[in-house]
């Protein structure tokens, strides 16, 4: 298979990613500015936007608008619920989730970045790096997102000094950095005024390094194929049995990490069966190779019981199979999570019964203390828990695999979401601090 070059991958791969910050940061500005320098709104929408912004007395189009879709948050002039935009440029295409900035809200910033790539956090240039700051650098590092960008909003109202950007990169670099979070890369920025947004700005010459747009279109996102631990949660088991295909049998699903090849000894979990990969439908056509979010047909050497639910793995990289899960989760339901509590958990496509069994403690992201022993869990608090569950499940560590890594708590009498889960361990181990001696200035 034949490596493609920087400029080639980014033009075919998809980057998720959310904007965080404290309320009045700017992030709805930012993004509004974005669709708009970048040209990805249709002109009935800017339209919409222009009259609503004249009937609030306002000269201008307030970009805000153009992601502030609910009335309470036009009204009130805040982000409330996850707005997700779609757009694309000639070198990539993106899916955006603009997150709310209150702490009543955190629930929705971990909804949006959970399956973000890179998380985009503002900070107002003249409040500097605040609690609610350190909360979504917190957050951020909690859900392993593997890039994070620190955007300096409002440049334009500290005129543009280059002393007051340096000084808050450098207090958010060393906490995020504290908290394990891989890569930082600072940006100062005026929403309002479109500097350092898609365009250069000409009123910070001091600064060399990307646009916001440039570095969204060029940050690495292409998975290594080599190091990832393969994964299908089966959805479906395909038995046509028409006259065409009398003896077919395929195992479908969304390969959630890594890759699978044909000739490939596999394991199916949690049975432990094991064969080989005859045959991968992609599309409705052989190939023979699939990787990550190809949604494939596998088709197997030997007749296995397989059902949705079940697991295929590689052999040589099977995860154990565990009834005993202690993870870090986000409390997202309005009713609180106790010990005792019988759920349903959600793990890929397989839903089994379970029970908490402890909560050992429950984390204060301002200053990332532990309350040991909460007896329970309210809306948006972030804890560890002890989950017993009835079956055996093979989960691997959220910092292995985002994907099968991660689980949710149902309440079996509505079906309604209680918690998402984060196997393992919280944090990631902090990168070692560089020696100020080995640094000639800012790496923007």
């Amino acid at each position: 298979m034949s490596t493609l070059t920087t400029e080639e991958l980014s033009a075919t791969t998809l980057l998720r990613f959310a904007t965080a910050g404290s309320v009045d940061d700017g992030k709805s500005t930012l993004v509004g500015r974005l669709l708009h320098d970048s040209k990805s709104i249709l002109t009935d929408q800017l339209e919409a936007v222009e009259r609503a912004s004249a009937s609030r007395g306002q000269e201008g189009p307030d970009l805000a608008l153009l992601t502030d879709g609910l009335r309470a948050e036009r009204e009130q002039g805040i982000t409330i619920d996850v707005a997700y935009r779609y757009f694309a440029t000639p070198r990539r295409r993106f899916i955006l989730a603009d997150t709310p900035g209150h702490v009543q809200y955190t629930r929705n910033m971990v909804t949006g970045a959970s399956t973000a790539e890179l998380t985009v956090i503002l900070i107002d240039a003249r409040n500097g790096v605040v609690e609610q700051t350190r909360r979504h650098a917190a957050l951020a590092a909690l859900l392993r997102v593997p890039h994070v960008v620190l955007a300096v909003n409002k440049m334009d109202l500290v005129d543009y000094q280059e002393s007051v950007f340096a000084a808050i990169a450098e207090e958010f670099t060393a906490y995020a950095l504290e908290l394990g979070v891989p890569e930082v890369t600072a940006i100062p920025i005026s929403a309002l005024a479109g500097d350092n947004v898609v365009e250069p700005s000409a009123n910070m010459d001091w600064y060399g390094g990307p646009t916001v747009l440039e570095h969204l279109e060029t940050v690495p996102v292409a998975h290594d194929l080599s190091h990832c631990h393969a994964r299908l949660p089966v959805q479906y088991v395909i038995r046509p049995q028409t006259a065409e295909h009398p003896d077919y049998r395929g195992y479908a699903g969304q390969i959630a990490a890594g890759s699978f090849h044909v000739g490939e000894q596999i394991t199916v979990l949690p049975s432990g069966r094991s064969t080989k990969i005859s045959g991968i439908d992609l599309l409705g056509k052989p190939v023979d190779v699939a990787w990550t979010t190809q949604s494939v047909t596998l088709q197997l050497e030997d007749d296995i019981d397989i059902s949705r639910g079940d697991l295929i793995v590689p052999s040589k990289d099977a995860p154990p199979t565990t009834q005993d899960i202690e993870a870090t989760v986000c409390h997202v339901a309005d009713a609180p999570l106790t010990v005792g509590h019988r759920v349903l958990l959600k793990h890929g496509t397989r839903t089994v019964k379970a029970i908490v069994k402890d909560i050992p403690s429950r984390l204060t992201l301002a200053d990332l203390s532990l309350h040991p022993h909460p007896g329970q869990l309210v809306a948006n608090d972030i804890g560890r828990v002890k989950i017993r569950t009835a079956e055996p499940l093979p989960v691997d560590s959220y910092a292995d695999s985002r994907r099968t890594g991660s689980f949710i708590l149902i309440d079996p009498s509505d079906g309604t979401t209680l918690t998402a889960g984060m196997v393992g361990e919280s944090f990631a181990s902090p990168e070692p601090v560089k020696d100020a001696a080995e640094d000639d200035g800012w790496d923007f």
